[in-house]
């Protein structure tokens, strides 16, 4: 039908200028410019009235057929879901349990018994140092002490029987005191000589080797023992997330360097706000299975700060602001059997953004279609056609 209106429409322009095609050969001869100028207007003018009447015919042929041009738009349909939304900071891994181990006693290192990388459990034997003749006078305080209890002992049993003096059962008794007290100090001296894990752990470095000569104070490092299993980060949250990151709630570091996560939660929060920064300390622990993670190692930390399980979502992309400075989306209202609706622009209130989608306040309700792809084109009360 519009093929054949076109024809028709065509042929007129051409049966006009066909029955002038002489005379206007003659006026093309006849080479006067404002006559050729004045011909070329007629025939345009002619053009015009034609491409106008065409017009009005699509449109009625569109009426009459049923075949109106409706913008095609893409739509989703607003439904509760579970939206979760984290604070992004970053941070450092760090552990309590990494320490260097000075010795306690001035002498030699006699010998060390373990090397770099090698696990240890706490109260592992790791060096020795010459104890300068401590092992040898401990030995002679051991007699003189077993000889004073044999005394005691035998003064002991004489005063019980009313036999001696009083004077002489005491001394008996103050010297045996005495060669315990006297071995117990030794020893604790003599404990001195050995060093021994702290806890439980790597050796990550053995800083002075066999033979050297050590001495108690800075400078005297032997060993650098690391616990790798409590790890944690600590990072410091702006205050205005006092009432949203609290104890127990969820936290996901990403380590860039390993390009590796973890899922874990916040240990600790401080009670105590930096006036320098207006922000509080968060303590996190860092599972460390694998071995991987180090102390220093920078992390990305995702705290959960706001949770909803019937959240309206859409993507932000979608949504426009009018001169107002108010958001709003296209809502499909009712669409019929042949997916067809009319759009209408709807004021929204908005909260938190997460991945490329926000949460919707007010504005929508659940089961709306709303305007997705096609969402910039259209127009309040214009009519579309959804194809999903």
């Amino acid at each position: 039908m519009k093929k054949l209106v076109y024809i028709l429409a065509l042929g007129l322009l051409f049966y006009a200028c066909g029955d002038k095609e002489e005379s206007i050969s003659d006026l093309i001869a006849q080479g006067n410019l404002e006559t050729l100028r004045a011909k070329k207007k007629e025939i345009s003018e002619q053009q015009r009235q034609i491409e106008s009447q065409l017009k009005i015919l699509d449109s009625a042929i569109a009426t009459k057929t049923n075949d109106e041009k409706l913008p095609l738009v893409n739509t989703i349909i607003a439904e509760p879901q579970k939206f979760d939304h984290f604070l992004e900071l970053q941070g450092d891994v760090s552990t309590r349990q990494n320490v260097l181990i000075y010795p306690e006693m001035a002498g030699t290192l006699q010998r060390v018994y373990v090397s770099e990388g090698q696990k240890v459990a706490k109260g592992q034997l790791l060096a020795t140092i010459d104890d300068g003749g401590m092992s040898s006078q401990l030995s002679q305080l051991k007699t003189q002490a077993e000889l004073s209890r044999t005394t005691f002992e035998r003064r002991k049993r004489l005063w019980d029987q009313k036999i001696g003096s009083e004077i002489e059962y005491l001394s008996a008794k103050t010297n045996y005191e005495a060669a315990q007290d006297a071995i117990k100090q030794a020893e604790s001296q003599l404990g001195k000589s050995t060093i021994r894990a702290p806890f439980s752990g790597v050796i990550d470095d053995v800083i002075k080797d066999q033979g050297t000569v050590v001495s108690p104070g800075p400078g005297s490092e032997v060993f650098r023992i690391v616990n790798l299993s409590d790890m944690y980060i600590e990072v410091d949250v702006p205050e205005t997330y006092l009432g949203s990151v609290t104890k127990g709630k969820q936290a996901l570091v990403y380590f860039p360097v390993l390009g590796d996560s973890v899922q874990t939660h916040i240990r600790e929060t401080g009670n105590f706000i930096n006036p320098s920064n207006r922000s509080f300390s968060v303590e996190i622990p860092v599972p460390n299975k694998n071995g991987k993670i180090k102390p220093n190692l920078t992390a990305k930390v995702n705290l959960n700060d706001y949770s909803s399980d019937k959240a309206l979502l859409i993507p932000s992309s979608i949504i426009s602001e009018n001169a107002e400075g108010e958001q709003y989306v296209y809502i499909a209202e009712e669409p019929n059997a042949d997916s067809e609706a009319v759009v209408k622009r709807t004021i929204i209130t908005t909260g938190r953004t997460q991945n490329g989608e926000v949460e919707v306040l007010s504005g929508i309700a659940n089961g709306n279609h709303i305007v997705r792809e096609g969402a910039r084109s259209v127009k309040d009360g214009q009519k579309v056609k959804i194809k999903n």
